[in-house]
């Protein structure tokens, strides 16, 4: 494949995939597993969210994060390590940094409806705050549609590493995924917090993919091989679909997991909030992430341990802060 420089994320159309038609899947596949050797990022529309969902939505997160502090801090459970309800402002920070992120933010869960599944024990109850009624539904509602339409890109990405199309799904089922609904809240005096304190520190994300739906405001950038930083921006009927550190652990590298930020605006515009809401696609726990044979090669020699999904979202919720040891 050829190494280009993208000035920007690509732009593709699941509809494609999902159209019956093997000549548009086929191109959909090529472009999407392109994609993701190269910037490890791509914007996608006909994803399923409706603009009425994705409105509801917003308007339930934003009512939530205006609740008066103490009000939301009692949605806040540390012995849950940040797997459900509320986590509260400068909680989290990146790996390797110490200070903590400009955000505050809330999690939903996997509901498992098989009593069959043993993994139904893994999970918490998801946590719902009774102030905003609606808010269970409309999370509810945008997580299976993302859950929907994350499985039918890791069918795509399945296909384009030469597995058979339906290889994640058992693995997705009932997977450990979180939809995260994010406030960077209003810095009223920017210099009363920490100097290097911005909204997103630089990182790459755990799962196997994110799906981000649209965020409010601008400030999202993603990490070129150059070391160049590149604006991330997507049409309001757009998601931003990427590559997560999981994902790239499975291929050997072969898919790239792109480090990703989001800076903080311009002085003077500290002080508004900016909203956005990532679906991050977690397999189950018991997943190998041991590298695929057929991305093991000569010239790309295997460069990690092996070990499960659970084991590294363990890791990971410890480096940023969310568990202890």
């Amino acid at each position: 494949m050829e190494e280009k420089l993208l000035e920007e994320i690509p732009s593709l159309d699941l509809a494609d995939f999902r159209s019956g038609d093997p000549e548009r899947k086929a191109r959909f596949v090529q472009q999407l597993g392109e994609a993701y050797q190269n910037i490890g990022f791509v914007a996608l529309k006909n994803h399923g969210l409706s603009d009425e969902q994705t409105t509801k939505l917003y308007s339930d997160v934003k009512a939530f994060f205006s609740l008066p502090d103490d009000v939301k801090q009692q949605y806040e459970k540390p012995e849950l390590a940040g797997q459900r309800g509320y986590v509260s402002k400068g909680k989290e920070h990146a790996k390797g940094r110490n200070t903590g992120d400009l955000k505050e933010f809330y999690h939903v869960g996997q509901e498992v409806d098989d009593a069959n599944d043993p993994i139904k024990a893994e999970y918490p109850d998801n946590i719902w705050p009774s102030e905003v009624n609606s808010f269970q539904d409309t999370s509810l509602v945008t997580y299976k549609t993302l859950e929907a339409a994350g499985k039918d890109v890791l069918r795509a990405i399945a296909l384009y590493l030469h597995l058979p199309e339906n290889y994640f799904d058992d693995k997705v089922r009932n997977g450990n995924s979180i939809l995260r609904p994010i406030h960077y809240y209003p810095i009223e005096s920017p210099d009363s917090v920490p100097a290097d304190a911005v909204r997103a520190a630089e990182h790459g994300d755990i799962n196997l993919i994110t799906l981000l739906m649209g965020a409010s405001a601008d400030g999202l950038q993603v990490k070129r091989r150059d070391g160049k930083w590149i604006p991330i921006t997507a049409l309001p009927d757009q998601i931003v679909v990427n590559v997560g550190d999981m994902l790239q652990r499975l291929t050997n590298g072969v898919l790239k997991s792109t480090i990703h930020r989001v800076v903080n605006p311009p002085r003077e515009k500290m002080n508004t909030s900016r909203y956005s809401i990532p679906f991050f696609m977690h397999p189950r726990s018991e997943m190998s992430l041991a590298a695929l044979e057929s991305c093991v090669t000569p010239d790309n020699p295997k460069k990690e341990a092996d070990i499960t999904a659970g084991e590294f979202l363990n890791e990971r919720l410890i480096e940023l802060g969310l568990k202890k040891k």
